[in-house]
């Protein structure tokens, strides 16, 4: 049975930056950042293949967040920089077993961490 817990999340004032941290049991996957803000769908926000060759953003992250991994630790990491309100929400971290080079899609995960709370001040 695969495991993922995340940890790192807070709050912070806009402008400041977090870094999430999902540690997961078992085998290496793909592994992907989703995330919930109250009344609105999970949204995509980051992946990365099993090996970091390929990293993939949403829009509305890209170039304030970075996604990375430890293989010998088991643990993926999301750096947040330049945090804006709308970046609050409960963060999850997903990992995918199916290899189909699809990433943004959540029905495509299937392990799930149980979220961390993000919430950013104006």
């Amino acid at each position: 049975q695969v495991q993922l817990v995340e940890s790192g999340g807070g709050l912070v004032t806009a402008g400041g930056s977090l870094r999430l941290s999902c540690a997961a049991s078992g085998r290496t996957f793909a592994m992907g950042w989703f995330r919930q803000a109250p009344g609105k769908e999970r949204e995509f926000v980051t992946a990365i293949t099993r090996r970091s060759a390929n990293t993939y953003y949403a829009d509305s992250v890209k170039g304030r967040f970075t996604i990375s991994r430890d293989n010998t630790k088991n643990t993926v990491y999301l750096q947040m920089s330049s945090l804006k309100p709308e970046d609050t929400a409960i963060y999850y971290c997903a990992a995918k077993e199916v290899v189909d080079g699809v990433f943004y899609e959540s029905l495509g995960y299937r392990y799930w961490g149980q979220g961390t709370q993000v919430t950013v001040s104006s």
